[in-house]
């Protein structure tokens, strides 16, 4: 007799491929809400396999809700937002990606992005490109201060995607030091690679030790003219000080691909009055994307079906 597939809770907010979807309908007994806010008590007491989305704590709380909670899933490749500690006390699988590094080191895409927006920033181009569009052709408004081939990359974070970008940064010529204190080889101190370092390029693990690690004083001590590049987590830089070093000219150029707070529920509604979206709109020193590091159509579809069948594995579900 053919066991149940397993009940399980799906949220539009993570926003899965056409493709990924008809899987976990193929695989599992599938509920879908908006998001964790439309939760009900009597859907968590029957729900064997959460998806958790980031911005909502899955915390000792909400388990104790889920009694017949077995899995929790997440394809993300840092689990903040999930306890985990608690999970595996409870002896709830977590299917995430923060285990992974095989078949994360086969995704590149936040690498290759990192890499286009120190050169996006750096030589100005979306300016560049409303300049010339318009009908402004002269290249000596557009000069950047020097080759990339002539400068230092300091790395916050020397794991994956830190050593990725390393690798072609390398290629491209570019001096690369790193700060990563479970990494050996590096410099003892972000304060010390601040100093060494042109462009600082984050891609360290947020959690609760790392909040602010890029703090005033770290921006404060990179020679004038440096830029930063952040594609890893928006809570590990003191926004308000980058953007008062940008101000003052101290920084030459930012580029970020997170900020802080994104993944709070009102965060879309406010972020258009932020101070930082406001400075971007009026000064060209400063590039915004949406988070935009992993979005690729294949790499969102590896990361989610990779998760789903860690999911499917680990309940023996039947192959349909």
């Amino acid at each position: 007799m053919q066991k149940p597939s397993p009940t399980t809770l799906y949220y539009n907010i993570l926003g899965y491929m056409a493709s990924s979807r008809e899987l976990l309908e193929k695989k599992f007994d599938l509920r879908v809400l908006n998001d964790p806010r439309d939760d009900t008590p009597e859907l968590l007491a029957d729900v064997e396999v959460l998806f958790a989305p980031l911005g909502f704590k899955l915390s000792s709380e909400k388990m104790s809700m889920c009694p017949n909670l077995k899995a929790i899933a997440s394809n993300t490749t840092g689990v903040p937002h999930i306890d985990v500690g608690e999970a595996n006390s409870r002896g709830i699988f977590v299917a995430a990606l923060h285990d992974d590094q095989a078949f994360l080191d086969t995704i590149t895409p936040t690498a290759e992005l990192t890499i286009g927006l120190m050169l996006a920033a750096w030589r100005r181009i979306p300016s560049c490109h409303v300049a010339a569009a318009s009908g402004a052709w002269d290249r000596r408004e557009w000069g950047a201060p020097r080759m990339f081939s002539r400068m230092r990359l300091g790395i916050v974070g020397y794991g994956r995607l830190g050593r990725q970008v390393g690798r072609i940064a390398t290629a491209m010529g570019m001096e690369i030091d790193f700060f990563d204190p479970y990494v050996s080889g590096g410099r003892s101190s972000l304060i010390d690679l601040a100093r060494r370092s042109d462009i600082l390029s984050i891609h360290a693990v947020a959690s609760a030790e790392t909040v602010g690690l890029v703090s005033r004083a770290v921006l404060e001590t990179l020679p004038k003219g440096a830029m930063v590049v952040n594609t890893a987590r928006g809570e590990l830089l003191d926004t308000d000080a980058l953007l008062d070093l940008l101000e003052s000219r101290h920084l030459f150029a930012a580029a970020l691909d997170a900020i802080d707070g994104e993944y709070e529920p009102e965060f879309q509604e406010l972020f258009g009055n932020s101070r930082v979206a406001k400075y971007a709109r009026c000064h060209d020193n400063l590039i915004l994307t949406p988070h935009i590091g992993g979005s690729t159509h294949d790499a969102w579809s590896a990361t989610e079906v990779r998760v789903i069948n860690k999911l499917v594995q680990y309940f023996d579900v039947p192959l349909v």
